[in-house]
């Protein structure tokens, strides 16, 4: 008995931990020039970007005519059903609001952010481009700089705080939640539990 309810406490205060640490991340902006502004893919609806997307995507364009970088990437790829990828959708957001096209690069193949990631680092290697600005929702941003750490990217996050996931507490609430599963699983086995959507 004495056993279990140590290991649980245990567990508790590991889960409280990185819940904490996920919370710390995202309320940290680390935005300064780089190489890149790299934009986490999220839902896309017909062509249209998801309210997720769509937040992230406006962010991303305010550092980009910052003069933060000279390279801007897109990332996701298509679900079932799919007309169009959400690589595609964030490209014509960003031309439409004054990024050129020229300066776009992407990934459209992942469902995933491990995914999105593995290609994000070749693409840049590709490329001899070292550092990278990261945006994406707060909650996402302990795992993927996480992730562009172990892929050799110097990474900074530049949270979203204008996301509808950090809308009030429940929403961010479940954020945190997926945050804790999917950072359990990339620790253990080195994967991702998203095997269906780059939507975090």
């Amino acid at each position: 008995m004495r056993l279990c309810v140590g290991a649980l406490a245990i567990v508790l205060a590991a889960g409280a931990a990185t819940t904490f640490r996920i919370w710390q991340q995202g309320e940290q902006d680390e935005q300064r020039p780089a190489d890149a502004i790299v934009v986490l893919g999220a839902a896309q609806y017909d062509g249209r970007p998801s309210p997720v997307l769509a937040a992230r995507l406006a962010h991303a364009v305010e550092l980009w005519h910052a003069g933060l970088a000279s390279t801007f990437v897109v990332t996701g790829g298509r679900i079932p059903g799919d007309t169009t990828t959400e690589a595609a959708v964030a490209r014509k957001y960003a031309i439409d609001h004054g990024v050129p096209a020229d300066a776009i690069i992407g990934e459209d193949e992942a469902r995933n952010t491990l995914t999105s990631m593995r290609s994000v680092a070749v693409l840049l290697k590709d490329r001899g481009l070292h550092t990278a600005l990261f945006v994406s929702d707060p909650t996402h941003m302990l795992r993927v700089l996480r992730m562009a750490a172990d892929l050799g990217i110097e990474g900074y996050g530049s949270p979203t705080h204008s996301s509808p996931a950090m809308a009030d507490p429940v929403s961010r609430l479940e954020a945190t939640i997926h945050e804790l599963g999917a950072l359990g699983v990339y620790f253990v086995t080195g994967g991702d539990p998203e095997s269906d959507s780059s939507t975090p």
